[in-house]
């Protein structure tokens, strides 16, 4: 145990760690999570057109068009938020203009997105543009670095309001983005976006795949157990795929069309991290009714945030950080529901995620509400906490 524990701090920590600190996706993690609150708000709406109410459809029929409105300018715009909200956060990160930062990585995206006819193509501002959005702005703000570091930059006098000033500085560095930009996509005529679109292709595959979500899942855990936030690194890498999943599924939910994806956002958050990351609400259960008062105490203490998908009280109070003895049921248990849930949507036995919703939705209703309400997501959410309890069970 102890040479495990020895591998762990000296081998595993170190790399993870780092990874855990780079900036450059701790940026991409903060510039992904601006454009929630705006998918949740249009999907309150969808949810209000497409409640599951025999007869509500012909009430709501006259209506739809006007409610779907939120739910396309929501769902629509994911790439312009996501492209300033990088720019913004790594400008932040690396020590520039912020404000600046985000307005040329939203300008540079644009910039990207003209027509062979040499018209604002506005096709790829939703989730398609997603890996445009994240890439434009990483070199974007970093041209900018390089321009202020050089210090190859308008400086204005002393006295200057700061918002005047700052302008001028991202002057030089603006002009020599769009200048490339536009040499690329409209001299050269080179499509930006659906060559990143083909590049990440592999990628978007393997994680609607089963092996590929469950390495991305595993990660995660991994991640955790050695106190590193799992969710936010990992979701760098997969969360424009996933927001891209579910807003197709939202589309084809809107059409009455089949949902294509299985692992869109909202697949990990509810079906597999019940009650939190691992699925630690069946610990939390226990602890309730366990002998020890040292357990029964912290599981009072954990169970209200546990049932709103926060179980951080868990994860370093239990704890389940450097613990090797829980390691392999906490990682176990995470993979259990991912491969179960995974195989219950692959063959339609439960409905795939179609509504994206507040993550911080209690287990149960989370599963009813994503799948736009499925009873039989809900019974399986049930299931889950009985499954998390009972392969947590040897713990206390």
């Amino acid at each position: 145990m102890d040479a495990f524990t020895n591998f762990i701090e000296n081998v595993l920590v170190p790399p993870l760690v780092k990874i855990g600190n780079e900036k450059h996706l701790v940026a991409i993690r903060n510039g992904l999570a601006v454009t929630l609150p705006f998918i949740i708000v249009g999907s309150i709406f969808l949810i209000v057109s497409s409640l599951p109410i025999p007869g509500w459809d012909k009430i709501i029929g006259k209506y739809s068009d006007i409610l779907s409105v939120p739910v396309n300018v929501s769902f629509g715009i994911l790439a312009l938020l996501t492209a300033a909200g990088i720019g913004f956060y790594l400008s932040k990160e690396l020590k520039v203009d912020p404000i600046s930062g985000a307005l040329l990585s939203l300008v540079a995206f644009l910039t990207t997105q003209i027509t062979d006819k040499y018209a604002l193509d506005t096709s790829n501002f939703g989730s398609t543009g997603l890996f445009t959005a994240i890439i434009v702005p990483i070199i974007s703000v970093e041209v900018m670095r390089y321009f202020i570091k050089k210090d190859i930059v308008i400086k204005l006098p002393e006295g200057v309001p700061p918002a005047v000033s700052n302008s001028f500085v991202s002057l030089i560095p603006a002009a020599v983005m769009i200048i490339m930009l536009w040499i690329i996509r409209v001299v050269l005529g080179f499509d930006i976006t659906f060559f990143l679109q083909k590049v990440f292709s592999p990628l978007v595959f393997a994680l609607n795949s089963l092996p590929g979500i469950l390495v991305y899942v595993l990660l995660v855990l991994l991640f955790w157990t050695v106190g590193i936030h799992g969710d936010n690194i990992m979701g760098a890498i997969g969360g424009p795929i996933f927001l891209q999943f579910i807003t197709a599924n939202t589309k084809a939910f809107l059409a009455h069309q089949p949902i294509p994806y299985i692992t869109a956002q909202g697949f990990v958050d509810f079906f597999v991290n019940v009650g939190g990351t691992g699925a630690t609400i069946g610990l939390v259960i226990l602890m309730l009714f366990s002998k020890s008062k040292t357990y029964k105490s912290l599981g009072r203490l954990a169970f209200p945030s546990g049932i709103f998908m926060i179980n951080e009280p868990i994860t370093f109070g239990f704890p389940i950080v450097f613990n090797p003895t829980i390691m392999i049921p906490y990682v176990g248990t995470g993979l259990l529901l991912t491969v179960a849930t995974y195989i219950l949507m692959f063959f339609n036995i439960i409905s795939k995620p179609a509504i994206l919703i507040p993550w911080t939705t209690p287990p149960i209703i989370s599963e009813y509400l994503i799948t736009g309400g499925d009873w039989r997501a809900a019974v399986w959410g049930a299931i889950e906490i009985l499954i998390s309890i009972l392969t947590q069970t040897s713990h206390l």
